[in-house]
């Protein structure tokens, strides 16, 4: 618990640095003087483009959380701590969206190219979260559940809608802003949820 904990904290550390440093590739980019090799996506992107992502990340949640119902597996949810809560808000945007929707996509090969790296790297990016799977100090345990499929899809669904919003015409310079602002939003969803239904629980 000690070794998790420690790993949370460092790794808020390393977005918020991360943060910083794409602030300034922003800053930079939106003053005319854009810095040498900028980290991905640090453009400026429209009113119009962030709300549309943030939307559709809510639609997607909403969709998550109705289809868990249906199914029944609402119950079947994880407990979350509060200091994985806030990392999960304000650290994994940050980055999951520069790793994933900034540097793991072909981006200078035409649209065929392009999407089929949007789709194999969701996938990739769905299959590391641990639903599936479970990794113990004991070994690795494997969960082919009803729940865990219905939530890689879930996860799968929210990528390729991340890259969506990079890429789509709404968002000319292929700004990440509004894919770190849905997927901060997203998240922050998750957060409530699982806090009304009695799965938030400890700070640590």
């Amino acid at each position: 618990m000690i070794g998790e904990r420690l790993s949370l904290l460092i790794l808020l550390g390393v977005s918020i640095w991360l943060a910083r440093q794409w602030m300034l590739d922003y800053e930079a980019a939106l003053a005319g003087t854009p810095r040498q090799r900028p980290l991905p996506g640090a453009a400026p992107a429209s009113l119009s483009a962030i709300a549309v992502a943030a939307i559709g990340a809510l639609c997607i949640l909403a969709a998550e959380a109705g289809g868990e119902h249906v199914l029944g597996v609402s119950a079947e949810q994880s407990t979350m701590t509060a200091l994985f809560g806030l990392y999960s808000v304000i650290g994994a945007p940050v980055i999951e969206e520069i790793v994933f929707r900034g540097y793991l996509v072909i981006e200078d090969r035409g649209w065929p190219a392009l999407w089929a790296s949007v789709v194999t790297v969701s996938l990739l990016f769905a299959l590391l979260h641990p639903f599936l799977w479970e990794w113990h100090g004991t070994g690795l345990t494997v969960h082919l559940t009803g729940k865990a499929w219905f939530s890689t899809a879930a996860i799968f669904a929210g990528s390729l809608w991340f890259y969506t919003v990079r890429f789509v015409r709404l968002n000319p310079r292929r700004s990440l802003l509004p894919c770190l602002v849905a997927h901060a939003t997203k998240n922050l969803g998750v957060l409530a949820i699982k806090y009304l239904q009695g799965f938030l629980g400890g700070w640590w």
